[in-house]
């Protein structure tokens, strides 16, 4: 089985992991009517694991008839759960062994993120404290907005609207929680370097002239909209 039968909502680190009825249905040979009887019966034992979530699925446009589908989305527990009330056949058991492997790669990955992350946030408040203690960028409020924006650049190959943008981030949320862990791990390459250069005594033009020279550290590919390229 190559294909992936875990998922996150969205690319957020701390996104819980979830596979559906759907997914369950596809690979296991269960109809999907016996698999939501299943989680309908034993509803109020799955939901102490967790809310049990669902979506609605329309019918694709340009069918004829069809009614809307509910999906239900199971969190690890849940799911696990879910498989013991199955039948134990061959297609079941590889099934079973398969969301295991799955359910594990991906939590490994996230806290990877996750550790990634955390362990940046040391260097970002250290550049931080580098710009506010300089003497040649002290005082000068739009630096801040200034680093931000070629740390990204340079270590990623795009700012940080385009980012956001691209990876659908809401503006209150910051995209650190969205970059994977060779991003994540450019960005704080990026960030010690230039908080070595301003503690040098280097200024903006100085040092974005020494990074820019260096190249892009990790090119992110992303899929901009058109109207965020102009």
């Amino acid at each position: 089985m190559q294909s992936n039968v875990v998922f996150t909502e969205t690319l957020n680190l701390y996104d819980e992991p979830f596979t559906t009825a759907e997914m369950i249905e596809r690979y296991s040979g269960v109809k999907r009517r016996s698999i939501n009887k299943i989680i309908t019966t034993n509803k109020s034992d799955l939901e102490e694991f967790g809310v049990l979530r669902f979506q609605i699925a329309k019918p694709m446009k340009g069918s004829k008839g069809g009614r809307p589908k509910k999906i239900y989305q199971l969190n690890e527990e849940q799911a696990t759960l879910l498989i013991t009330y199955l039948d134990n056949t061959p297609k079941v058991r590889a099934f079973k062994k398969e969301l295991v492997r799955q359910f594990y790669a991906m939590k490994t990955e996230l806290l990877q993120r996750q550790l990634v992350r955390t362990s940046g946030k040391a260097g970002r408040r250290e550049m931080t404290d580098a710009i506010k203690e300089s003497p040649v960028l002290s005082g000068k409020w739009y630096v801040y907005s200034n680093f931000t924006k070629l740390l990204y650049k340079t270590a990623l190959g795009y700012d940080v609207s385009k980012l956001r943008e691209a990876r659908r981030v809401d503006k209150k949320a910051t995209p650190l929680d969205f970059l994977d862990k060779n991003e994540l791990d450019a960005l704080n390459k990026r960030q010690n370097q230039i908080t070595t250069l301003i503690d040098l005594g280097m200024d903006y033009q100085a040092i974005k002239d020494v990074l820019s020279n260096q190249g892009v550290i990790y090119q992110t590919t992303l899929k901009i909209p058109e109207k965020a390229r102009n």
